[in-house]
């Protein structure tokens, strides 16, 4: 049986990566398709330990005091045991990986802590430290669900206790602008998820999802 495709949702924090990813699975066992579904961070694994101190503060109150490289070696090296220890295998036999974030994060996470001139570099160093000297698969596809910031803010407060990313806004700003670029400049597909302060259907953002996957991994829906 031939390599596995691994699809990666996206999104800021709010965007309805989870919900999308669940619907997104349903869809796939619909139609008959061996797939698996890889949420990161692995908030149960200890190689996160780093991660959790970082986004819990305990390296600094916000964001910019741990560096881009520093940071997103710490998610690397998350997803890097994930893949060794749970998800390898099955992708080496040919499933589909649904990842609820992955090594594209860093992209737009980290990325807004540099000059926008270093941009271009920060994004081929991050290419070649994930996918060449840690060996991590790329990913077939990259959807990158757009929540306006407002409306994503909105939703997290309504259920949960926000992390040093999630409660700086003007970070979240910067992310956003950076996920586009980083979105232009590494080909992924845009899933718009608001419009006019409001968050769009469920059921039409998961449409306009499995017509993009259909669509990038020829899969006949």
């Amino acid at each position: 049986m031939g390599q596995g495709k691994l699809i990666v949702l996206e999104g800021l924090d709010g965007s309805g990566k989870s919900t999308q990813l669940e619907l997104l699975r349903e869809r796939f066992y619909q139609a008959g398709l061996n797939v698996r579904h890889i949420k990161l961070p692995d908030y149960s694994s200890p190689a996160c330990a780093p991660v959790k101190m970082y986004l819990g503060g305990e390296l600094g109150d916000n964001p910019s005091d741990v560096n881009a490289f520093a940071a997103s070696s710490f998610y690397a090296v998350d997803r890097f045991v994930s893949y060794q220890t749970k998800w390898k295998k099955d992708y080496k036999d040919g499933a589909f990986l649904l990842a609820d974030r992955y090594s594209s994060s860093n992209a737009y996470h980290q990325m807004v802590k540099l000059p926008r001139c270093e941009w271009d570099d920060f994004l081929a160093w991050l290419d070649d430290y994930e996918h060449n000297k840690l060996g991590l698969p790329r990913p077939d596809l990259v959807i990158y669900l757009d929540m306006p910031i407002a409306v994503s803010q909105a939703l997290l407060l309504e259920r949960k206790l926000l992390d040093i990313h999630e409660k700086d806004i003007d970070y979240l700003t910067k992310c956003r602008d950076a996920a586009k670029y980083a979105a232009k400049k590494w080909s992924w597909c845009v899933i718009f998820c608001g419009k006019q302060g409001h968050a769009l259907p469920i059921d039409l953002i998961q449409e306009n999802i499995w017509a993009a996957v259909c669509e990038a991994l020829e899969i006949i829906c």
